[in-house]
């Protein structure tokens, strides 16, 4: 017969159930509080910073955008005002058998580069919606002597605006045009002087003006 090895009984006999588990194993809260609360401590920190990682990170994102968006802004600035003569010499433009586009000489702004001095015509640098102002000026020079105080604002060649008055009553007239308009890059805007029309300045009487208000694209 073999024999039979000593084996511990955990039980001290039949029907006796198995001794109780460390009542304190499952809570280490109970058994040292220092320790939980440094626990806790350390959990809610790590949960702070991961939340304002993710915050800094969101706001790292939106600074950029805006920072692109601004930068963007200030490269398409754009804005021009000129006026036909300069000096205080009094002296006159036209009358011509054609349409003519006025070239205005004298600079106040050229904010871009976008408005050609030499041809008179501003081309749109971007998408966007734009304001121009024209003013115009005549003199007759003598009542009873016809003035004929006449400007087109055209883009694309095409008419947009004009102001036009011819008549022997006034020796000096003036208009103002205005207009608020949405144009793609690449487009000419210019001012045309009609046949038979003439303009006169001995100051800054007959101006163009424009500015870019914002983009589209």
């Amino acid at each position: 017969m073999r024999a039979v090895a000593n084996l511990t009984n955990p039980w001290d006999g039949p029907g006796k159930a198995a001794p109780d588990p460390d009542p304190n194993s499952g809570n280490a809260c109970r058994v040292d509080q220092g320790s939980c609360s440094c626990c806790l401590m350390m959990q809610e920190v790590y949960r702070l910073k991961s939340y304002f990682n993710v915050t800094l990170t969101k706001i790292e994102k939106e600074y950029l955008l805006t920072k692109q968006s601004l930068n963007s802004v200030e490269a398409s600035r754009t804005a021009f005002s000129a006026s036909l003569f300069s000096g205080e010499q009094f002296r006159c433009y036209g009358p011509f058998d054609s349409n003519i586009i006025l070239s205005y000489k004298n600079i106040f702004l050229n904010l871009g580069s976008s408005y050609n001095v030499s041809t008179g015509i501003f081309t749109v640098p971007h998408s966007g919606v734009y304001t121009f102002a024209v003013s115009v000026y005549s003199d007759a020079g003598a009542p009873g002597i016809l003035v004929s105080t006449c400007a087109n604002l055209q883009v694309n060649n095409q008419l947009v605006a004009a102001s036009k008055d011819q008549n022997m009553y006034d020796q000096e007239d003036s208009a103002t045009i205005a207009v608020v308009l949405q144009l793609r890059a690449g487009d000419q805007v210019s001012v045309k002087l009609p046949r038979g029309c003439y303009l006169c300045d001995d100051s800054h009487y007959n101006t163009f003006s424009g500015f870019l208000v914002y983009l589209t694209e």
